[in-house]
């Protein structure tokens, strides 16, 4: 079967910056789909495919400074940002406050979701999210970001997309990866440079700016004021929101569930989208 292939259109936006939005198909209740920190929204091929066979119609946005969006022009990347970022998608294709609209996130895209429904209560009908970046002040270390440290040493420029996908293929973290999911991260990831080699899209200075700013929303403050139904998941033997981490936020959300998925690391949806699909379709209908 053919790979399952999004009609994608830009937002033109006077004051920040343009954004790709992928339209799935579909023609069932809304999905928005929103991507972690140096991925791209057709990253979420798999899920979005299986989404659709279940009756469900799919987007996914690339974030600023992320896939074929644009970029900070300060190189700023404060995360209420990411927020407007969904928001304005969620508003565009005509989907926000629909009472069927689920919002999945992962990472730092499910505390986009969640900084945009507390700015702006109703948006999101439910929220399924996937270890979202939250943080209690007083628990951050601000003496360095190892995540920052770690983009910045990112390899920047492949001889070709096949190249870097063996590679990625190889090494961990991102030899976690559905094949479907790595496939369309090289693919869509990086783009072709005059002398015939490919570079990625997302700037490791950039991605590690958006690692440095990610503990610096006050959001955990204000979980209490998240009143749309939400479930809080993570991958058991993940290393970054553990199972007992993430019942902390799910805590602090009325109403919210704790789902720890067996087996899963951080990259928990593109690692086994079966598994994650067959989560988002239950949360969905619960």
């Amino acid at each position: 079967m053919a790979p399952l292939v999004p009609t994608t259109h830009r937002i033109v936006r006077a004051d920040a910056p343009d954004l790709a939005v992928h339209t799935w198909g579909g023609d069932g209740p809304p999905t928005l789909l929103c991507h972690p920190t140096g991925f791209h929204g057709r990253v979420w091929a798999p899920v979005a495919e299986r989404l659709i066979a279940a009756g469900r119609s799919v987007w996914s946005l690339d974030f600023r400074g992320h896939g074929d969006s644009g970029e900070e022009p300060d190189g700023t990347y404060h995360w209420e940002r990411f927020a407007d970022d969904a928001l304005a998608v969620a508003h565009a294709v005509g989907i926000a406050g629909d009472p069927g609209l689920l919002a999945v996130g992962h990472s730092k895209g499910g505390a986009a979701l969640l900084l945009g429904e507390e700015r702006e209560p109703g948006t999101y009908a439910r929220l399924w999210l996937f270890e979202p970046i939250v943080f209690p002040t007083r628990d951050v270390d601000h003496r360095g970001n190892p995540l920052a440290e770690g983009a910045r040493r990112r390899r920047r420029i492949w001889p070709s997309r096949d190249v870097a996908y063996d590679n990625y293929a190889r090494k961990r973290p991102l030899s976690t990866l559905h094949p479907d999911a790595l496939r369309a991260y090289v693919d869509h990831g990086l783009r072709d440079l005059p002398d015939g080699t490919v570079e990625l899209k997302c700037h490791p200075e950039h991605e590690a700016a958006v690692y440095s700013m990610g503990a610096m929303h006050t959001l955990w403050d204000r979980l209490g004021n998240i009143t749309a139904p939400t479930t809080i998941a993570c991958g058991a033997v993940t290393d970054t929101i553990t199972p007992q981490y993430a019942a902390r936020i799910a805590a602090r959300i009325p109403g919210a569930t704790l789902l720890s998925m067996d087996g899963l690391g951080h990259f928990g949806p593109i690692e086994d989208p079966d598994a994650a699909s067959a989560a988002i379709l239950g949360f969905a209908v619960a």
